[in-house]
This record gives structure tokens, C-alpha cells and sequence, in this order.
């Protein structure tokens, strides 16, 4: 049974449906995350309210090179995952694309966690994706955040826009975490609540 929320959706609100991509939500995938399959139908059901209601859409995606110093085999933290132009990048065949604008996350080798900035693993200087001028263009207010990973992309992607000013609210029925360590998900969404979102449903 797909579930769904009660979030108010409108011209001022954006969804934002974080990096559910293969590679993340099929079991095959190279950084699968548990159950990120399950939350698909979900997440298709507020897309088609958000559409309904006249709200932004907005979809993310990891978009590694082969070689970045964000993979463990080049010094970094995570398996080989979302390498452009390969199947684990793209979007999962189940999930609902309208025509919308996609942001793509770590083009050049950055550690691309949130939507809205990238951060070099080295340097650590953080840039823009755009995304917060993309909404503010459009008068946006409000953000909802779902997708794929809790305690990851979700995760900064909720600081970000808390941080910026949005009313943010992240679905947890909508993400799952990797939960690399014990816990990690619920102190992703410690954090979340306490940075100003609201946490709405159960994970």
C-alpha cells in the first residue's frame, strides 16, 4: 500500500526528490541503500501531488567522474557509485520523471552531499549548485525533501535549506538511511529537527 502525507503542497513550495538512482535504490546497485527500493511508490505519490498543486519539482542526482578522491579507492569515503553516463547514475526506471529541472552533484570529483552546494574533499571549499537561486527565482518558500540517503544526501540537503531560510519538512516515510554506522538515521534526523525541519511521518 503506497503511503501518503498530508504536507500542503503550492506555487511557493518546493519537492525536492533526492538522488534515486539506481545505484542507490536497486539491490544491484553499487551503494544500495536498504529498502530504497520500497519508498519509491511513495515518493511517486507526492510527485503527482506536487504536481497537482502547481509546486516546483526539482531531482538530484549523483554524477561522479570514474576517478574522484570521493571514493574509497581514490582515498575517500564511498564505494564506486553514480559515475556518469553509467546505468548506476541513472534515475530508477520506477520512479515517476516529469519534466522538471535535475541538479547533478559532483560533476567535477566534489563530495556533492547537498542539493544545494558541492565542497571540495581536499580543500573543503564549498561552491553553489544554483538551486537555491533556481527557487528563489521562482519565489519558492517552502521545501520538502525525500529520496535517497537519510543520513547522506537528505540529510544536507535539509541543513541547506534550513539554513537558508526555507520552511523545510523531510518525509520519512520517503528515505532510508545507509546507516554506515549504527544510528546514523536517527541522528540524521536528530540533527535535521534541530537545525528547524520538520520530520514528518515515520521512517
Amino acid at each position: 500500500m503506497t503511503e501518503t502525507t498530508n504536507v500542503p503542497y503550492d506555487e511557493r513550495t518546493a519537492l525536492l526528490v533526492v538522488d534515486v538512482q539506481n545505484d542507490f535504490a536497486d539491490p544491484e546497485g553499487g551503494l544500495y541503500v536498504s529498502g530504497g527500493d520500497k519508498i519509491i511508490p511513495t515518493i511517486n505519490a507526492e510527485i503527482s501531488r506536487a504536481a497537482a498543486a502547481g509546486a516546483t519539482i526539482v531531482y538530484t542526482q549523483d554524477h561522479h567522474p570514474e576517478v574522484t578522491p570521493h571514493f574509497a579507492k581514490d582515498g575517500g569515503t564511498w564505494p564506486v557509485h553514480c559515475v556518469a553516463g553509467t546505468w548506476g547514475a541513472e534515475l530508477h526506471p520506477d520512479l515517476t520523471v516529469v519534466d522538471a529541472p535535475v541538479v547533478k552533484k559532483g560533476t567535477g570529483g566534489e563530495d556533492g552531499y547537498s542539493a544545494f552546494s558541492v565542497r571540495d574533499p581536499e580543500s573543503g571549499d564549498e561552491d553553489s549548485t544554483g538551486l537555491d537561486q533556481m527557487l528563489r527565482d521562482q519565489g519558492i518558500e517552502r521545501v520538502v525533501v525525500c529520496g535517497l540517503a537519510q543520513d547522506v544526501c537528505v540529510k544536507d540537503t535539509t541543513l541547506d535549506a534550513s539554513r537558508l531560510g526555507y520552511e523545510t519538512t523531510v518525509l520519512l516515510e520517503a528515505t532510508r538511511p545507509v546507516d554506515l554506522e549504527p544510528g546514523d538515521g536517527q541522528r540524521a534526523v536528530d540533527a535535521m529537527v534541530e537545525a528547524g525541519a520538520q520530520a514528518m511521518g515515520k521512517g
